[in-house]
């Protein structure tokens, strides 16, 4: 057996040799090894020094999200983007229905917050690994599942709309009896998206951003009816709707006769669908200063019409709000990017079902959105038969004339 040789700072190879004759071959050894031990502790010195700390409190996998559900109502919301018993609902529903399912390592809890947090805060893959102390497969494993399960739940959550009167018109004397047929709006928002470069042409809008166009009808409540994302961002609003309407696939809500929606001047008004007149003001901020009163009886139905119509546009920014993701081109294949906009109008609704006072719906319900006119939007001429149009704007005129006249007579509020 090679003996080892602890060697004195003053101690010379020759009392070595002297002591037990050994040859150089052996000292050499000895000394690589020697290196190689010093080098080893020098490297785990260096990691201890230089290694970052864990964004998680204690070594717990689950810590971040016990430490979000345990702690203030204000951190979960920003965290999560809902309130803890919204997040707690929305978990039950997931795992008592088998949509998900627990991991040895990952809860469902945990699974819908890794989510969330991704779609919420447009958080990195790295960012959601360090702060859930999993890998980057885990992290996105767990994302498409999540997102598979959130949108299978679309037909429940994004129904079509109660055939009665909504409370919103039905209340206000500015609005009832004029729009008591009215079951909602429709319009198109267009969403930053990645495409490869052979399809940016076609996904490029009028303001040369890569978009994809979304067409949503809701509810005076705020609540999404239908959802219909991954358009192409040259095609307008009315090519969207027509191709919807002449699709029976897409599940669009039947309207029942004598029923509406409100749309924009990007559509003609005819069957089902009521425009505001063309060449009148039509914008809220149009009627202030000193032109504060309607004229006539086309801008007091343009001004109402205009404030009902006011329910997307605010449904639209308080989606945007909650989940950020969708003011950006997330770095996903554009099928996931399509999925992500019907998961969040998913998760909208179920929010504004199971908290109606949640406070984003809150501080959007309220707040009138302005928005400015798009000259170059204009109507597809081809759309439906001509005696639809006529019978549309028979309605229109009809109502117009009835509001004008109660606001010359009673002049209550306009």
């Amino acid at each position: 057996m090679r003996k080892i040789y602890h060697l004195a700072p003053f101690e010379s190879l020759n009392s070595i040799f002297t002591d037990d004759p050994i040859s150089m071959e052996d000292i050499d050894l000895e000394l690589d090894e020697m290196e190689l031990v010093a080098a080893a502790a020098g490297h785990y010195y260096y990691s201890c020094l230089t290694k970052q700390p864990s964004r998680c409190l204690s070594p717990r996998r689950c810590e971040f999200v016990s430490e979000v559900l345990n702690g203030h109502d204000d951190y979960c919301r920003e965290m999560l983007r809902m309130d803890k018993h919204v997040f707690h609902k929305l978990c039950d529903i997931l795992r008592q229905r088998a949509m998900l399912r627990d991991t040895a390592g990952v809860m469902i809890e945990e699974q819908l917050a890794i989510f969330l947090n991704i779609v919420g805060h447009n958080e990195r893959n790295r960012v959601i690994q360090e702060r859930f102390q999993h890998s980057g497969e885990t992290i996105s494993r767990h994302f498409n599942n999540v997102l598979k399960a959130i949108k299978s739940l679309s037909r429940e959550v994004l129904k079509p709309p109660e055939l009665t009167t909504p409370p919103e018109i039905l209340n206000s004397a500015r609005f009832y009896p004029y729009f008591k047929d009215c079951i909602g709006i429709i319009d198109g928002i267009s969403i930053p998206a990645h495409v490869p470069a052979k399809d940016q042409s076609r996904f490029r809008n009028k303001k040369g951003i890569l978009s994809q166009n979304v067409l949503a009808a809701c509810t005076f409540d705020l609540q999404f009816i239908f959802i219909y994302p991954g358009w192409e961002g040259s095609v307008t609003d009315s090519h969207m709707l027509r191709a919807v309407l002449h699709n029976p696939d897409q599940n669009f809500p039947q309207i029942p006769e004598g029923k509406y929606y409100l749309v924009d001047s990007g559509y003609l008004n005819t069957g089902g669908f009521i425009a505001p007149f063309e060449g009148v003001r039509y914008q809220q901020y149009e009627f202030k200063g000193a032109n504060q009163l309607p004229r006539n009886s086309k801008e007091l139905f343009n001004h109402r019409h205009c404030f009902l119509r006011n329910a997307i546009l605010r449904s639209f920014n308080l989606l945007k709000a909650r989940f950020p993701i969708l003011k950006l081109a997330p770095q996903y294949s554009f099928q996931i990017q399509r999925d992500i906009v019907i998961a969040g109008c998913v998760l909208h609704n179920f929010i504004r079902r199971e908290e109606r006072n949640d406070w984003l719906f809150d501080s959007f319900g309220a707040a009138s959105v302005d928005e400015l006119s798009d000259p170059d939007e204009l109507p597809d001429v081809q759309f439906l038969s001509s005696m639809q149009e006529q019978f549309s704007y028979s309605l229109r005129d009809s109502i117009a004339a009835a509001m004008w006249d109660d606001f010359l007579n009673k002049w209550n509020e306009w």
